[in-house]
């Protein structure tokens, strides 16, 4: 059973999964709680009230069921810098601060935003955090003491390896071989944290071989560390700066984890918002009892779904068992040496550093962004590095937006003075030097073919190509400008530029990209490369905007129209009529053929039959094309077509396009629409396609089902002529042939 709200759990799963992976994570917890208190320079309870804290109040409160919260490395760095600048309890009420910031957050519900830094800059943040710890914990594993500053940790780690104490080497050493050993034991010997084996075997090796090492020293008990904040006397601007700093970097830490925990279970997603106001309450309520800054924590979170937690009961009974622990067991804590808990900081520093992130970075070109902020997180501070990573990415980003791809070359025969200058990508005056120079390229008197393949195009640059041609044709050039993307040179003096996308894209040819075959497995066979390699660009490209088109005839299709056309490769139905999924009922053949007798083509037949009777067309449209195959083989074998009385027994080539001798007939008479054809300039075999279409009409009012339903008015017969060479479409009647945006005399369905 739920209640809404907090959430009551069903105790019966609590008891089934959440009470032993509570105890695994507590486990968990411990450690590395204390390990991050004594990192950070603060009172090694605070680290045991924070996870108190983080575990109850952030678990109760927050939006994701399964992550855990506590006292992180990820703000190790940060807290350490603002005790040695304010002192503890200052650090306290900054904490508080961050708290109210954080609740602001998800009262705005702008939490969301926290994701939009890039994964590239958190990545290297983290790792730059990782080796800050590693360079400060390495010295305290060798027995001396870590300086405030990276630079001076690494310039002093020799002199600190040559004045090593072997015994606190030996048990930081020994904590650091397990926890790298440990991954590798079977899953059985596992089910124990590795951090807590590391920690409690050290211990009890110093006490079997009486080592002399420091051990950890702690001032009271867990209820005298807490502690009431401490306002600043001086320094506002500061205090003001750290608050931010707290909360922006807690609240980021929180909102990845939350999203990567979700990606481990099946259960409801975390709503982000409440995860900001658990995350908020949890730092007020740190801040003000004397803990550290709270976040989400990956590794805890990780360990709670893996030990097969259910709800937030796990992460808050995580808190009670820490707290346990705290109240009555502290003793124990003062019997850990301070150098395995250095040891477990150096390896926890190190995990920091992925080197999956770090590959990712390069596959990705991002590892410029990576090395910068991950130098500037250890050698200059937190906030600064983060922030030159973010100028890096953005800078990085608008590099990469509007890098456009320029290219001048010469085309046609040695002598005929003609180039193409292509043009790709988003055109703005930050290209015009490269685009000048493609430009600048072009021979005085040349004949260019300016190619324009552009999603963005502004001013500056409509009015730099504008110059140079009315320059290069003053001096006796041409230009003519053909424009492929969306954004038009027309429309840039007229209003604000902005990005055009493409929507579903079918128009390159296989033979123009290059990048298909490419994309497509370099291990299938040739013949099929182009087609899969297609197929691959779609999925990855169109898939999800052919998705949207298709929502409203997912069950079902109502189109508008029948369309007869022709099998020939380039004829695209779709793309000449405008029209998307579920528009057009398609039928192709050779010919756009339309049999006089229905027994003759069983298929024709049944796609008039279904279009008309079933779905309701309420036109059917024939369209032809130049340079048509069918039409070609018509007049090349015309004298066999027509005189030869076998043709049953000719090849399927023959026998089908006997369906087509009344249009060859129909030419020779005279017929008007060949006519017509002439007279605009059409060749022979065009004039033959014009009429075909009107013959393949003319059959169409003579079809029982189809002829009644034109009579009747129900549907429509319209003829279509598509010029290849022009890429022109032209309507059709039986007496002329015209634009379609005129008005073309004579609907063939008026004819009796």
């Amino acid at each position: 059973m739920r209640i809404q709200g907090i959430g009551v759990p069903d105790v019966r799963e609590v008891v089934r999964y959440d009470l032993s992976a509570s105890l695994v994570v507590f486990l968990v917890a411990l450690p590395l709680s204390l390990g991050i208190a004594i990192a950070s320079g603060a009172p090694v309870l605070a680290g045991l009230i924070a996870a108190v804290i983080g575990g109850v109040v952030a678990g109760l409160l927050g939006g994701s069921r399964l992550q855990v919260s506590g006292p992180a490395a990820g703000l190790t760095v940060v807290v350490a810098d603002m005790i040695a600048s304010f002192g503890w309890r200052v650090t306290c009420f900054i904490t508080v601060g961050a708290g109210i910031l954080q609740l602001l957050f998800g009262i705005s519900r702008v939490a969301g935003a926290a994701l939009g830094i890039a994964p590239v800059v958190v990545h290297a943040m983290l790792a730059g955090i990782g080796i800050t710890i590693a360079l400060q914990q390495v010295h305290v594993l060798l027995g001396g003491s870590s300086a405030s500053g990276a630079w001076e940790n690494v310039t002093t780690l020799p002199a600190g390896i040559a004045d090593v104490n072997l015994s606190d080497a030996l048990v930081g050493g020994t904590v650091i071989a397990v926890l790298l050993a440990w991954p590798f034991l079977p899953a059985s010997a596992r089910k124990v944290p590795g951090p807590l084996v590391a920690i409690v075997g050290a211990t009890l090796m110093v006490i079997a071989l009486g080592l002399d090492v420091d051990r950890i020293s702690i001032d009271g008990s867990f209820f005298e560390a807490i502690s009431l904040p401490e306002l600043p006397d001086n320094g506002w601007s500061a205090v003001l700066l750290g608050i931010l700093t707290v909360a922006l970097i807690a609240s980021v830490e929180s909102l990845l984890s939350a999203v990567a925990v979700d990606k481990m279970h099946t259960g409801p997603r975390a709503d982000l918002n409440r995860e900001m106001l658990g995350q908020g309450s949890a730092n007020i309520a740190s801040g003000m009892l004397g803990g550290l800054p709270v976040t989400g924590v990956i590794v805890r979170s990780t360990a709670n779904v893996a030990a097969g937690a259910r709800t937030r009961a796990s992460a808050v009974l995580h808190g009670v068992w820490v707290l346990v622990f705290a109240a009555l067991l502290t003793g124990l804590v003062e019997q850990i040496p301070t150098a395995a808990l250095a040891g477990l900081l150096v390896v926890i520093g190190i995990q920091l550093v992925k080197l999956a992130h770090m590959r990712v970075a390069l596959r990705t070109g991002d590892m410029w962004v990576y090395g910068i902020t991950v130098t500037s997180v250890v050698f200059l501070n937190l906030l600064e590095g983060v922030a030159i990573g973010l100028a890096v990415a953005i800078g990085l980003l608008v590099w990469r937006v509007v890098r456009i791809e320029v290219t001048s070359e010469p085309s046609g025969a040695e002598g005929a003075r003609k180039w193409v200058v292509r043009v790709r990508g988003s055109l703005s005056f930050l290209s015009l030097p490269k685009l000048n120079k493609a430009l600048v390229a072009v021979p005085d008197a040349a004949h260019l073919t300016l190619e324009l393949d552009t999603d963005f195009l502004d001013h500056a640059a409509s009015e730099m190509l504008e110059d140079f041609r009315w320059a290069h044709e003053a001096g006796g050039g041409t230009v003519l400008v053909v424009e492929k993307g969306r954004a038009r040179l027309s429309d840039a003096p007229r209003r604000p530029p902005r990005r055009h996308t493409t929507g579903f894209a079918g128009l390159t040819p296989w033979r123009s990209r290059v990048t298909s075959e490419s994309a497509a497995a370099q291990d299938r066979p040739a013949a099929l490369r182009s087609i899969m390699g297609g197929v691959n660009d779609y999925e990855h490209e169109h898939a999800d905007a052919l998705q949207a088109m298709l929502a409203d005839v997912t069950e079902t299709q109502d189109p508008d129209s029948l369309f007869v056309t022709c099998a020939d490769s380039r004829l695209l139905p779709n793309i000449i009529t405008a029209s998307g999924p579920g528009d057009l009922f398609t039928v192709r053949n050779v010919g756009n053929l339309i049999p006089a007798d229905p027994g003759d083509d069983v298929s024709v037949e049944a796609a008039l039959e279904f279009a008309v009777g079933e779905l309701g067309v309420t036109s059917i449209v024939v369209c032809g094309h130049s340079s048509c195959g069918a039409m070609h083989a018509l007049l090349e074998d015309e004298s066999s077509v027509v005189g030869t009385a076998d043709m049953v027994e000719a090849g399927p080539i023959r026998r089908w396009l006997r369906h087509a001798i009344p249009s060859l007939a129909a030419l020779r008479l005279g017929h008007p629409a060949g006519r017509a054809a002439a007279e605009m300039g059409l060749a022979e075999v065009d004039q033959l396609a014009v009429v075909n279409v009107v013959k393949q009409m003319e059959t169409l009012t003579r079809h029982p089902l189809v002829g009644r339903a034109a009579a009747e008015s129900r549907v429509k017969i319209v003829g279509l002529y598509f010029d290849i060479a022009t890429a022109r479409v032209f309507e059709v009647t039986p007496r002329a042939l015209g634009p379609v945006t005129h008005s073309v005399p004579e609907d063939i369905s008026a004819r009796g």
